[in-house]
């Protein structure tokens, strides 16, 4: 999918919204336990349910492959059933050196099928270009992620430049890519900080999670994030596929993803990009 597909997707749905596949067997509705396949059988009835109003899907890998061979067959069958519209991320957060990041790109880009991979930049160059050598697939780098521990590396000032450890990140990584193939991860936790990421990479495409179970803001990411092709994907997991875990499961995963698709379209107007 090109950065111009993604754009008019998200003028379409009056979205920018990523729904989290993040399906743990253990906290879906029980009685889906007795199908062929429950994660699969979940997937589709969230994807069924909120297709109408996100633009992307993110499942995480971690979830699946925590299920062995089984759980590998699911996520392919997971990502062949997501609307052709709409964008796959395979969350893995891979890196490692050359050779093998370039069998990592295989499996995700021709094995599954995904349009992109997260992939953590801390190896290096060579770590990070394998994935970068498919026409129309995307990498999204790790720059500032939202969880607490992110503080430990990321936040740390380099003497030699004053920058934080993740503006180096950007300035160099985006030396390997273009705003065309390459995304970077930016907690919504941390929104104010999205001023200093615009100012290096103004044209790239964000992936934010944080927003709903983790309290982030929408209107902060948007106000601080935003660029002229909206270059947002914010991400929502457990508020919307985990609204109820009865049998009404996915009416609920539809009314949360319908709220943020109307807070969204909001913005969109306010900016005058729909």
């Amino acid at each position: 999918m090109t950065r111009e597909e993604l754009f008019k997707n998200i003028q379409k749905k009056k979205s920018f919204l990523c729904v989290g596949l993040d399906t743990d067997i253990q906290k879906i509705p029980k009685f889906l336990l007795d199908s062929e396949d429950p994660i699969f059988a979940f997937n589709k009835r969230i994807i069924d349910a909120t297709k109408d109003y996100c633009v992307s899907y993110k499942p995480n890998t971690a979830f699946y492959e925590a299920m062995g061979a089984k759980g590998w067959e699911t996520l392919k069958k997971t990502l062949d059933y997501i609307p052709k519209d709409c964008f796959t991320i395979a969350d893995a957060k891979r890196g490692d050196i050359g050779n093998t990041s370039g069998l990592y790109a295989r499996a995700f880009f021709e094995g599954l099928g995904a349009d992109s991979v997260t992939v953590a930049p801390y190896v290096g160059e060579d770590s990070v270009t394998p994935f970068l050598a498919y026409p129309n697939k995307w990498v999204i780098v790790l720059a500032l992620t939202s969880n607490q521990g992110a503080l430990d590396f990321q936040t740390q000032e380099l003497k030699e430049s004053g920058d934080l450890l993740f503006q180096k990140v950007l300035k160099k990584t985006s030396q390997w890519g273009t705003a065309d193939n390459m995304m970077y991860v930016v907690g919504a936790t941390r929104a104010q900080e999205l001023e200093k990421v615009r100012a290096i990479v103004p044209d790239n495409f964000l992936l934010i999670p944080g927003v709903g179970a983790q309290g982030g803001s929408m209107s902060d990411v948007f106000q601080y994030g935003a660029n002229a092709q909206c270059g947002l994907l914010i991400n929502a997991s457990r508020s919307i596929i985990y609204a109820s875990n009865g049998e009404d499961f996915a009416d609920k995963a539809r009314e949360e993803a319908q709220k943020m698709q109307a807070e969204m379209e909001i913005l969109l107007q306010a900016k005058g990009l729909i």
